[in-house]
């Protein structure tokens, strides 16, 4: 099987890659998710069983890949947009706005472990298998960590959005 999978990859890599980009726009992301499609193959040769041919499914899960890839880079700009977070330092927050300080506030009121992990995956960009490693926990602990980053900020953008409205309804 291993010369098989080196095959496939030699035979159809290219092709891939072309289908990735047409829906990412974006050479190197392509490329990457052409391998990680490949790294998957290699981990499942023992037990992946395709019934179609191997070309179809490479096309789809490829596809497949890419459209999760465009929805993960979209979640992600929309929550630095949301947070007005950027690439910045936090020390440079305390000098913009009320909102960013609100931000930072909010950043600090979360353990370290999880905000250090949250400004790893959003601000730095970093895979959940990249936090595990550099921190020294499992991907799980990652991502129940994100998940709790998350319901914490909703939870305080959902507050700060009733007293917007209570504020604005005093005025009439």
């Amino acid at each position: 099987m291993t010369n098989k999978v080196e095959v496939l990859f030699k035979d159809n890599y290219a092709l891939l890659c072309l289908v990735s980009f047409s829906i990412v726009k974006d050479r190197d992301a392509a490329k990457d998710i052409v391998q990680d499609f490949f790294v998957s193959i290699w981990n499942k040769k023992e037990t992946l069983t395709i019934t179609t041919s191997f070309e179809a499914y490479a096309r789809r899960s490829v596809r497949n890949l890419s459209l999760l890839y465009l929805e993960k880079e979209k979640k992600t700009s929309r929550l630095e947009h949301d947070l007005d977070f950027g690439k910045e330092d936090p020390p440079s927050l305390l000098d913009k706005p009320k909102k960013n300080r609100k931000l930072y506030d909010l950043l600090n009121q979360m353990p370290d472990k999880r905000k250090e992990i949250f400004i790893s995956f959003v601000v730095q960009g970093k895979s959940y298998s990249e936090i595990a490693e550099s921190n020294g926990v499992s991907i799980n602990t990652v991502k129940t960590q994100m998940k709790r980053a998350y319901a914490f900020l909703r939870t305080h953008k959902k507050q700060d959005f009733i007293s917007v409205v209570l504020i604005f309804c005093s005025f009439f």
